[in-house]
Parts: structure tokens; C-alpha cells; sequence
């Protein structure tokens, strides 16, 4: 994977994207995470000396927007393992990928603004590669495509 593809923060542009869509209404967010082989933490960080793996980190990170995710409400409503990409890129895997609802954008914005998410979001940092993090809205199921 080439480095002009590495995506961890959202792009000032996408995010005013997100941000002018509907905020009432429930929202699915499908994360698809390749990690780095070693975490990479600011100098100035606790964790900068540990030699820690992107998916150690990034448990960190789990563990510490965990309660702020619960608290606005959001939800892991699918996770599973990467196996083949059937159509695209051949060069993509992913490491984890799961979809995260939350009960409206306004949840989601709620969360990433909080000051401690500001703080737990360095571990994802430090962790993540390249990612992908897309919003979806919910439609009508059924038996066709």
C-alpha cells in the first residue's frame, strides 16, 4: 500500500461533507482499520518509549473511548475479519473492520469533540496506518440487491 493512500484523521473537506448531512437521524459508520507494525506516539506522550504494535494501541484506544462511545449512545453492530478483496484494490487488507451506530450524527459529533476523546484519539493515532471510515444511512431489506 503506497503512502499517498494512508488516511487516519478526517479530511477538513469530508468532515463539512459529514457535518452538512441530516444530524437526526441514526447513522452507521463502517471502519475498516490496517494497523502499523509498530504504534508511533508523540515524544511527549506516556506511552512514547513503550514498544507497542498499532494493535496494541489501538486497544488502548478501545479502552479508553470505550465509556464516551456507551455514553452517546453508540453501538458495535457488526464486526468481522478481513479475508479477500473480490472487487478493488488488490494491495487493501484490513486488520479490523466493524460498523459502529449511533443514534444520530449529532451522537457521533458529540463523542469526537469530547475532551477526553481528544485525549483517548492519540492511541488511534499512533496506531492506525490507513483506514477508511464511511457513513451510512439505513435502507429497506429484502431479498434482492
Amino acid at each position: 500500500m503506497s503512502d499517498d493512500s494512508t488516511y487516519v484523521d478526517p479530511d477538513p473537506q469530508q468532515f463539512a461533507i459529514f457535518k452538512d448531512l441530516d444530524r437526526d437521524q441514526p447513522i452507521h459508520m463502517l471502519n475498516m482499520l490496517r494497523f502499523k507494525e509498530r504504534a508511533t506516539y508523540p515524544t511527549d506522550h506516556p506511552r512514547a518509549g513503550e514498544a507497542l504494535s498499532g494493535a496494541q494501541a489501538y486497544e488502548f484506544y478501545g479502552v479508553d473511548s470505550g465509556p464516551i462511545f456507551q455514553r452517546v449512545g453508540g453501538s458495535i453492530v457488526w464486526r468481522g475479519e478481513f479475508q479477500a478483496t473480490v472487487i478493488g484494490p488488490g494491495d487493501e487488507r484490513w486488520d479490523s473492520i466493524f460498523i459502529a451506530r449511533y443514534p444520530t450524527a449529532h451522537a457521533f459529533l458529540k463523542m469526537v469533540t469530547d475532551p477526553d476523546y481528544r485525549i483517548a484519539v492519540v492511541n488511534r493515532q499512533a496506531a492506525v496506518l490507513t483506514s477508511r471510515l464511511i457513513r451510512l444511512s439505513s435502507s429497506d431489506i429484502g431479498d434482492t440487491f
